[in-house]
Formats: structure tokens, sequence, C-alpha cells
């Protein structure tokens, strides 16, 4: 049977579009250092074991940004890069995990939880982000 996120009341709303070939460059660029700032350990290890690897750090960058921009904070003093990790679900979902730092601030606003939607082409990766308190 299939069960679906709880429900509740909207409290905030982001999303993120990226151009893949941006993620690459900054990699090429920066290399490990890059990755080791912004991605926890699990999502490194999951976007290297894909076959195209970018698409997959570019949308996890997309979340991290999606989830910032609904809690309106942006990335920075109150919300960091691998505050927001990007894990998955029994069915491969996309499932937000958030640090002590985001679950702080998630307690603050008053939230409960956090739906996260991913997709990916060639050249570009978005994310959706609903920051939602469970009724």
């Amino acid at each position: 049977m299939i069960t679906l996120p709880p429900g509740g009341i909207l409290l905030g709303l982001g999303c993120d579009l990226i151009e893949v070939a941006r993620i690459r460059g900054v990699l090429e660029r920066q290399g490990e250092r890059f990755l080791t700032r912004v991605f926890t350990d699990d999502e490194r290890a999951y976007c290297h074991a894909m076959k195209h690897p970018h698409q997959h750090l570019a949308a996890r960058w997309a979340a991290k940004e999606a989830v910032s921009k609904c809690f309106t904070t942006g990335i920075g003093a109150e919300l960091g890069w691998k505050s927001v990790a990007v894990t998955h679900g029994v069915r491969m979902e996309p499932l937000v995990r958030l640090d002590a730092q985001g679950t702080a601030l998630l307690c603050q606003v008053g939230g409960t939880h956090i739906l996260l939607s991913l997709s990916h082409t060639e050249t570009t990766a978005m994310a959706v982000a609903a920051l939602i308190r469970a009724v």
C-alpha cells in the first residue's frame, strides 16, 4: 500500500532551477573543496555512484536553495549548505534531512517537515520544497 507524506498547513514554498554546467564548472575549478563545503558525505557518495553525477549534484544544490527559500533565509548564518541534505525513502523518493541548525530553524518557524520534489535533464536541475506544519 502506498502512503503519502502527512499533509498540513503550508508555511513556506521555495523553488530553484540551475544549469548543470554551472555545477560542473565549479567542480572543475574547486574540486573536492567545493564538494565538501556544500554536500554531505552521503550526498557525494550517492551522486558519484550515478552515471551522470553532475546532474544529481545540481539537483541537490537546487534542493538546498529551495529549502532555504521556503524558510526565507537563503543559505548563510541561519541555514548552512550542509544543514539540508537530500536522502531517499523506501521508493527512492527524495526526502530532506536537516542537521541541528536546520531542525532548530524548523521548530522556530513552527514547521514539522519539508516536502521535496526534484527533477533534472542533461542541462538543468530543479527542486521545489514545501515547509509544512502538520495539523
